[in-house]
């Protein structure tokens, strides 16, 4: 069987150029291309990896790479929505198997949801808590129950819009970059929704 992410999604974006153009700002490059097929991920490259609190993602260069054809364009590996339907899936299968009723949010690196399972029951505070959730733990490519320690550090982290610092959130990563983030709301601890989220990230290594 294929690794979901055998062919991970890989979008192609326009840099800015750097010069001006006789005095005046030039315009930047509109340039579009379609998705392209990487090569397979090798096992084992999906895990948490602690960033610093200061600096979100920090060992996302493993998942920018140049043109060399264009110094204008860059790629960057993201996770497929058939890849994230999974995870989510896994995640709520494994709270279901222990009565829990929760919500399940998959963002992709750029924070934006690609899929989010609400499973029967689950209470309607859950639905956007999972999202943040993962948004959080993609933020700072960490889970969310280690992020928490870090309040005590910098406390104002928890005021940055669209976070919550609670336990339930795990990131996707590749080579340990972040790619994508899991996030579960609505049992009666951060451990079991954090639990549950991370069953999602082991559903992507099967």
């Amino acid at each position: 069987m294929n690794h979901p992410l055998d062919t991970p999604e890989t979008t192609t974006t326009a840099a800015a150029p750097r010069h001006r153009a006789k005095g005046r700002l030039s315009r930047r490059a509109g340039i579009g291309a379609g998705v392209v097929a990487l090569a397979a991920l090798g096992a084992g490259t999906f895990g948490a990896v602690s960033a610093s609190a200061e600096s979100p993602a920090a060992s996302s260069r493993s998942t920018v790479t140049s043109d060399a054809s264009n110094r204008h364009l860059q790629q960057t590996t993201h996770l497929t929505v058939d890849a994230a339907t999974r995870a989510a899936q896994a995640a709520l299968d494994a709270a279901e198997r222990e009565n829990q009723r929760v919500t399940v949010a998959v963002v992709d690196r750029n924070g934006n949801t690609l899929v989010t399972l609400r499973g029967n029951g689950a209470g309607p505070q859950s639905y956007e808590s999972a999202e943040k959730k993962a948004y959080t733990a993609v933020s700072w490519n960490a889970p969310t129950s280690e992020l928490v320690k870090r309040l005590a550090q910098a406390p104002n982290l928890k005021d940055i819009p669209g976070t919550l610092f609670l336990g339930g959130g795990a990131p996707v990563t590749v080579k340990g970059a972040p790619v994508a983030g899991i996030g579960v709301a609505g049992a009666p601890s951060g451990d079991l929704d954090e639990k549950f989220a991370k069953a999602g990230v082991a559903a992507l290594n099967r």
